[in-house]
């Protein structure tokens, strides 16, 4: 453990780091921001896809990325790690040097773990974050007239992971979007502070999370396929495939993108990108496209 530990400089969160029972991180909200998430080798991860480095930067973007989606600043990670005995010293060092190179980017502190043996490699990671004095920002306070926009990538990590499956190693910047993530953390923050009425983490796909704030909400969503932009990199991938790239856009999970919905009128910043508008009703469409949809399902098949 100390190897670790070397590796890991503290913010000024952190009130007392790894090497005691327990580590203490200030919370001068006086609330704390809690998410956790579990990756599983083969199932989330290949170790021939993806290097240590790669895997500890992922698996830190996706917590820290449902921190900011709440509107908050994250503070600090603890992680537990299942390790098989073959897994070496080096891929340790450069899986830590992931876990903290990613919270370097919004100020977090990795402040301590556990090791285990496992036959696999198992990640959990557990972040924390402060909201500074704002009310958080739910999946349940989108009102029907309200504009849906999104902020940060869509579709790039879903179509690397195709590219992937398809025995293929370019375009490389599609390819390294899925072995690493980059979310918008100030976009949340930011969002909350403009008045964002709910928000989220993309990680499941578009159509999929944002069903999540129709449900919690009690309304619809109409989104504009027109307004999401395929850049140039997704539509060559799209050809080598024979996919749709709209598809990547609306249904691929791993972007850690940000969805959001504000009242009407509220001027937003370049960074986000109005996709759609919250209606009366109970689900998520896509104007004039059948409602059948995908999204990352961790029980399906």
């Amino acid at each position: 453990m100390a190897r670790i530990t070397g590796r890991l400089p503290q913010g000024g969160a952190v009130l007392l780091g790894p090497g005691d029972d327990a580590a203490l991180v200030s919370a001068p909200d006086g609330r704390v921001v809690v998410t956790t998430d579990l990756l599983i080798e083969g199932r989330h991860f290949r170790r021939d896809w993806s290097s240590g480095y790669e895997i500890g930067r992922k698996a830190a973007a996706q917590n820290l990325a449902d921190v900011v989606a709440m509107g908050a600043d994250p503070t600090g990670i603890v992680v537990g790690l299942g390790l098989p005995p073959e897994a070496a010293t080096d891929w340790l060092d450069d899986l830590t040097d992931g876990f903290r190179d990613e919270c370097d980017l919004v100020g977090a502190s990795v402040v301590g773990g556990d090791v285990t043996r496992c036959d696999l490699v198992v990640v959990a990671v557990t972040a924390l974050g402060d909201l500074g004095g704002r009310a958080p920002v739910t999946r349940a306070g989108a009102r029907p007239g309200d504009v849906v926009a999104v902020t940060g990538r869509l579709g790039h990590a879903a179509a690397g992971l195709a590219l992937l499956h398809g025995g293929r190693t370019e375009p490389v910047g599609l390819i390294d979007a899925h072995r690493r993530p980059q979310p918008p953390y100030a976009r949340g923050p930011q969002a909350a502070a403009l008045g964002a009425t709910s928000m989220l983490d993309v990680s499941d796909g578009l159509l999929q999370d944002l069903g999540h704030v129709a449900r919690a909400s009690g309304v619809g969503i109409m989104l504009a396929p027109e307004a999401f932009a395929v850049p140039p990199l997704m539509e060559e991938a799209a050809r080598l495939l024979g996919a749709d790239p709209l598809e990547w856009v609306l249904s691929g999970g791993d972007d850690h993108a940000l969805a959001a919905t504000f009242p009407e009128g509220v001027r937003l910043p370049p960074e986000w990108t109005v996709v759609g508008q919250v209606v009366e009703g109970d689900d998520v469409q896509v104007r004039g496209r059948s409602p059948e949809r995908g999204g990352w399902d961790h029980f399906r098949k």
